[in-house]
């Protein structure tokens, strides 16, 4: 992190991590209204473990940037082997995507055992994650006191939405709307990270009578007075109330054309079953009085039975 890139880059994974959840949670829903239980983690028909495995490539992918790619020597150290001061947040950094590296890992791997506490394991691990990306975006080492420092505020708030609800989700696995809420935040993180990219680091964007500064190796946003600084906080607390608008109705609107939708498939389906079985039906009912008329038309002089003795129609009309 610390740059463009490195914002909008693990804000893009967690945005389409979140909606992947709010479609099949929705979904799944629907389809079982009565019946829904909440998974921590969704498969698909052809890889099973896609989404896991997409996560794990994706933290490796940030750790490497963190602590190699990113850095200057590509290597986090000093020449004594100690941490030096500007590499602190790369390892912050690093140590959140290898704790949701190993909620993957081990996801899988609770997977393959037949345990009946697998789901809440893998949800525990999930809430640990979430617990350490908000420990470590609260006790961050980099200096966020200016307009940074309030994006990463109402961050936290969005991170302690997901491991909230990642808790509840524990022992409340058939309440949807918990799922509903989690999935929904890690989309709205995923989203606040982009936009913290492109507000902080498009020098367009920055507020006025702020400007960038170079400051222990990376770029930090600066305002000339208080009044600036009062400012730009500001208009980041309205940018954000803008968005919990513009994704509360993102979520609901999804929520209901996608209920419209299975919902009209679903009916669909059921339609068509039924018109089968009556056609079933009628044909059955066609069959019967056919062979009906045929042993009629056969058999002219059938008898009627009365108890144990016989009689033909020629006998009735004596």
């Amino acid at each position: 992190m610390g740059t463009l890139v490195g914002h909008v880059a693990p804000g893009f994974a967690f945005l389409i991590l979140g909606l992947w959840h709010l479609l099949n949670h929705i979904k799944l829903h629907v389809k079982n209204p009565n019946t829904y239980i909440s998974p921590p983690w969704f498969p698909t028909s052809k890889y099973k473990y896609i989404e896991l495995y997409l996560i794990m490539v994706a933290t490796i992918a940030s750790i490497s940037m963190e602590l190699f790619i990113g850095p200057d020597r590509h290597q986090p150290f000093d020449t004594d082997g100690t941490i030096p001061s500007n590499h602190l947040h790369n390892f912050e950094h690093a140590s959140i995507s290898l704790t949701f590296f190993v909620y993957a890992v081990f996801a899988i791997i609770l997977d393959k055992i037949e345990n009946k506490a697998k789901y809440s394991l893998t949800q525990l691990l999930a809430s640990i994650a979430f617990f350490q990306q908000l420990l470590l975006f609260h006790l961050h080492s980099a200096d966020h006191n200016g307009p940074e420092g309030q994006y990463h505020l109402l961050l936290q708030i969005l991170i302690f939405v997901s491991l909230s609800t990642t808790l509840l989700g524990i022992t409340m696995q058939k309440n949807f709307i918990i799922s509903f809420v989690r999935s929904l935040s890690i989309f709205f993180q995923g989203l606040w990270l982009m936009v913290m990219g492109f507000m902080l680091w498009t020098p367009s964007l920055i507020s006025k009578g702020c400007f960038m500064n170079l400051e222990e190796g990376h770029k930090v946003v600066r305002c000339s007075n208080h009044e600036s600084l009062h400012r730009a906080l500001s208009l980041v607390n309205i940018l954000f109330s803008w968005f919990v608008i513009i994704v509360a109705v993102f979520g609901v609107s999804l929520y209901l054309v996608l209920t419209k939708y299975y919902e009209g498939d679903f009916k669909v389906r059921y339609f068509s079953l039924g018109v089968e079985e009556e056609e079933k039906d009628v044909e059955n009912i066609s069959d019967d009085v056919e062979s009906q008329k045929g042993s009629l038309g056969g058999n002219p002089k059938s008898f009627i039975h009365v108890g144990k003795k016989t009689y033909s129609p020629l006998d009735i009309e004596r």
